[in-house]
């Protein structure tokens, strides 16, 4: 996993981690008793939430990193697949709402150094 944080024009919304391995993403928030920040999932056009023990904000994300479908998921469920999105952004639910988080909003991840 790789540390960060998620911005929208320049603002932090929140501090993030991005799963760049298959297993990574594969886990994504599985397990976890809580979770404050936002897990990014590149590669990745569908959301499960077997084995997450929270309901979630889920944000897909286009090419260019621009929110193009957003759904809360509640445990043991599957998203339908977004064909135009090339990763997802996963919060625990109320964080976009929290965020003012909207279809179009132009997302960054900056890395930790």
């Amino acid at each position: 996993m790789q540390a960060g944080w998620v911005l929208r024009e320049g603002e932090v919304l929140a501090a993030a981690e991005r799963a760049d391995s298959f297993l990574e993403r594969a886990r994504g928030l599985i397990w976890r008793g809580s979770y404050d920040g936002a897990m990014l999932l590149p590669r990745t056009r569908s959301i499960h939430s077997f084995g997450v023990r929270f309901p979630i904000d889920v944000a897909f994300l286009d090419r260019e990193d621009r929110v193009i479908a957003m759904v809360r998921l509640r445990r043991w469920r599957v998203t339908l697949p977004r064909m135009r999105a090339a990763q997802a952004l996963e919060a625990r639910a109320g964080s976009f709402e929290r965020w003012g988080l909207g279809l179009g909003d132009q997302l960054e991840f900056r890395p930790t150094l």
